[in-house]
């Protein structure tokens, strides 16, 4: 039997199938919490858009009391509350009832906080606290609340996720005869068998979901590769302001002498819109696709509930992890001689 037959009916005894099988289970270990917290804040920040508009800042109302104060005594006001702070804006509103505006820094910090603009009352937080924590979650999200450095890492992790799932898609295959059986759920009188059930089918489900997150995630950390290979197959376009015909790289065409004036607001407004090259459409594409921003809410609630499935995969893989090894181990600490009796039974 050749290795191509032995992988299409017996891939359990294909040596790769086992040395991948490895891989697959030492990055879903290593690699299992970090999953878990990305996902999770994935999830809640999809309705992002939607959260922002419902909590965001409200107008603050304060009674009109008096001339108000100027921005020198607004500044001094603010120092005498936050003395380590200095002031390094200040957002008057347009209605004269509206508290103002003033971000405060130190130490690469800055606070956005609301003053009374007549008494210089500090009047709490410009951001509320639901915004403060969408923000959290998008900046540990994206960067892991390490800046340059924690995108870094997470492209890295988006890499070895990308491999967890392929490796996962190789392990999951049982062979031509049983594959139809491997995509369902069935009732397992042994809580160990269901498990591993569960990890597979709900693996092999969602595995195009975790594919296109971890794909898509390389591609927001390292984005040069994709644009040079799309750029490859589909070169940037380039316009005129007046003129909105398409041109290839490098050629730039004269545009013909102008009388004085010629050029107006009306000939501007009647330009037509630039039409995207289809490069640029595959990499906006790649950003929708991460937060499924393209078809409404009703899409945007399928990424919520997805994203909820690589967490649950780690569960499901540690259990399975703790009944291969972990509870081997305890057995043979459990009962003395163990190991070498199981060491003349197999040779």
């Amino acid at each position: 039997m050749t290795l191509g037959d032995r992988w299409i009916q017996r891939p359990q005894s294909v040596w790769l199938r086992r040395a991948l099988f490895q891989v697959h289970l030492w990055i879903g270990i290593g690699l299992g919490i970090y999953v878990l917290l990305i996902s999770i804040s994935g999830s809640a920040i999809v309705f992002r858009n939607e959260i922002s508009k419902a909590f965001g800042s409200p107008r603050t109302i304060i009674p009109i009391s008096g001339a108000k104060l100027s921005r020198a005594a607004l500044k001094e006001a603010a120092r005498r509350v936050y003395p380590q702070y200095e002031v390094s804006y200040i957002w008057e509103k347009k209605q004269p009832n509206e508290a103002t505006e003033l971000w405060l820094d130190h130490d690469g910090k800055t606070k956005m906080r609301l003053f009374d603009p007549y008494t210089g009352k500090d009047l709490g937080d410009s951001v509320p606290l639901t915004i403060r924590a969408l923000t959290f979650l998008i900046d540990f999200h994206v960067n892991l609340l390490f800046g340059k450095t924690g995108r870094m890492v997470n492209g890295i992790g988006a890499i070895l996720t990308t491999l967890l799932a392929l490796s996962g898609a190789v392990i999951w295959w049982p062979g031509i005869q049983n594959w139809r059986n491997s995509l369902i759920i069935r009732r397992e009188s042994n809580w160990k068998r269901l498990n591993w059930n569960l990890h597979s089918v709900i693996g092999i489900w969602t595995l195009a979901f975790v594919l296109v997150w971890g794909v898509t995630g390389i591609f927001v950390v390292f984005p040069k590769p994709f644009e040079e290979t799309v750029n490859f197959f589909s070169p940037p376009q380039l316009y005129r302001l007046d003129d909105s015909t398409p041109m290839p790289r490098g050629q730039v065409r004269q545009a013909p002498p102008a009388s004085a004036g010629a050029v107006t607001t009306r000939t501007l407004r009647a330009l037509p819109p630039i039409e995207r090259s289809l490069g640029d459409k595959i990499l906006r594409w790649l950003y929708y696709l991460h937060f499924g921003n393209f078809a409404g809410s009703g899409v945007k609630a399928i990424w919520v509930a997805f994203g909820f499935a690589p967490p649950f995969l780690f569960v499901t893989g540690c259990l399975m992890w703790w009944n291969r090894a972990l509870s081997k181990g305890l057995e043979r600490k459990a009962i003395p001689g163990l190991h070498a009796r199981d060491a003349k039974v197999s040779s």
